[in-house]
This record gives structure tokens, C-alpha cells and sequence, in this order.
């Protein structure tokens, strides 16, 4: 019998994207578990009050709580670190793992070695925010050495209206994004419905698409051993390994 490995994701309290895709792209591993804990997460905008929401000890305490599930690695899935600073998400997983003795990962950390490991220069960006959030992320990912060529944002700062955004808008706006012949196109947003459409957007583009979502996982498999490979039918960046 194979032993169970668990994964404790950090979830946005008003998503309703990432637990059904997340627990999608598992069955892939019948072995391996997706466990989920909320913190407040209402509103993504540049504002005090917005940004608080990320709140290192609104986060730690939310671990604490899957740590009780005692699982293998917990994992923040969410995005909050392209506007607020990669270094954010180093210390968030540091502060983890001092405080539960569990390994740690984020999105937005694996988003960023798969971008390194595959020595990638020219990015796009989808993404349901705001422009000054979006403005952000691009100049992070410019200070990174990462050229953000092609971006498309939909002006929205309810956290749960991200997830009303239609499959089909985005997949238009992949295709929009990818004329300008990126590497790789980044749908940044843990409540987007976005990851299920890789592999049919690869096969018609240059372009891989890293979602969100999707790193999370990669992220978290390579925390606990577990080869990315194993899954099929999400995406190429399965297969960086």
C-alpha cells in the first residue's frame, strides 16, 4: 500500500477556483491529499487595508491549524507576493516552517523557479486586477531580468468576482497575450478558472502557460518528493522537473 502524502494549502478565504482545480490535477496521484485552510482574503487592491489581509500572522495561524493534519508541506496558494514582494513569500515559508516544523512553498515561489529553471526572458501575464496591481507585478518580474512583453488585467478588486471571469474570456485572452510571442504566458491569480485549459491552449500556441494554481502543485510535489510528471493533461510545466 502506497503511503499517503498531504499537502495543507493556505487558501484565500473568498476563492472557489483553487480547491475543485486542485483536486482535480491530484487524481492524477491517488496517494496524495489536498487539505485546505482559509484565512480572510476579501479584496485585492493596493490600499492598507487590502494588503493587511496578507498579514503574516492572519497566515501563520491558518498553518498552525493544517499543521494539526500533520502534513508533508504547506503551501500558499496565492499570489499575493507579485505585488507585495518575492521576498515576502521567502520569509512567509520560513516563518512556517519555524513555527510548525513543516517544509513550505507558494505559488508564486514555484512560479518563479519554473520561470528560472527553464531560463525564461519573455513572459505575458492574464490576470483579473487592477492596474496598479498589474503595473506590480510587471515591474518585479522587470527587476527579475523577466520582461513582461504582453499583459491583459480586468479591473477587478473583489477577490470572489475572480472566479466569474469566463473560461472562454480567458481563453481569449491567452490568445491576445500570445501574439506577442512570449515565452511563457502566467494566468496570476489563484481564483481564476484557468488551469484546466493548458493543455488545449499549448497545442495551439509557442507559448507554455504556467497557472497559478498549477505551480502550487509542481511547488508542492517537489517539496515532498513526488515527481511532477506523474500528472498528464495540465500543462507542459508537469514535465519540468
Amino acid at each position: 500500500m502506497q503511503k499517503v502524502i498531504r499537502i495543507g494549502v493556505l487558501t484565500p478565504s473568498s476563492n472557489t477556483a483553487l480547491e475543485p482545480l486542485t483536486n482535480a490535477i491530484l487524481r492524477e496521484l491517488p496517494n496524495v491529499h489536498a487539505h485546505f485552510a482559509r484565512f480572510r482574503v476579501t479584496n485585492i487592491s493596493l490600499t492598507d487595508q487590502a494588503l493587511g489581509q496578507f498579514d503574516d500572522s492572519n497566515i501563520l495561524a491558518a498553518a498552525e491549524m493544517l499543521a494539526d493534519a500533520k502534513p508533508d508541506v504547506i503551501t500558499w496558494s496565492g499570489t499575493s507576493a507579485g505585488w507585495m514582494g518575492f521576498e515576502k513569500d521567502i520569509s512567509l515559508c520560513e516563518r512556517i516552517t519555524a513555527r510548525t516544523g513543516i517544509p513550505a512553498s507558494t505559488a508564486v515561489l514555484a512560479l518563479n523557479e519554473l520561470i528560472a529553471l527553464k531560463k525564461i526572458k519573455r513572459l505575458g501575464i492574464v490576470s483579473p486586477y487592477t492596474e496598479d496591481v498589474q503595473q506590480k507585478i510587471v515591474r518585479q518580474y522587470a527587476a527579475a531580468g523577466v520582461e513582461v512583453v504582453s499583459e491583459v488585467h480586468h479591473d477587478i478588486s473583489v477577490n470572489y468576482d475572480f472566479a466569474l471571469v469566463e473560461p472562454d474570456t480567458i481563453e481569449k485572452d491567452l490568445q491576445t497575450v500570445s501574439q506577442a510571442k512570449p515565452e511563457a504566458i502566467v494566468t496570476y491569480c489563484t481564483n481564476l478558472r484557468a488551469a484546466q485549459l493548458a493543455d488545449a491552449f499549448e497545442q495551439k500556441s509557442s507559448a507554455v502557460l504556467l497557472d497559478t494554481v498549477s505551480t502550487t502543485v509542481w511547488g508542492a510535489l517537489r517539496k515532498v518528493g513526488v515527481n511532477p510528471a506523474e500528472i498528464k493533461g495540465w500543462g507542459k510545466l508537469f514535465s519540468w522537473v
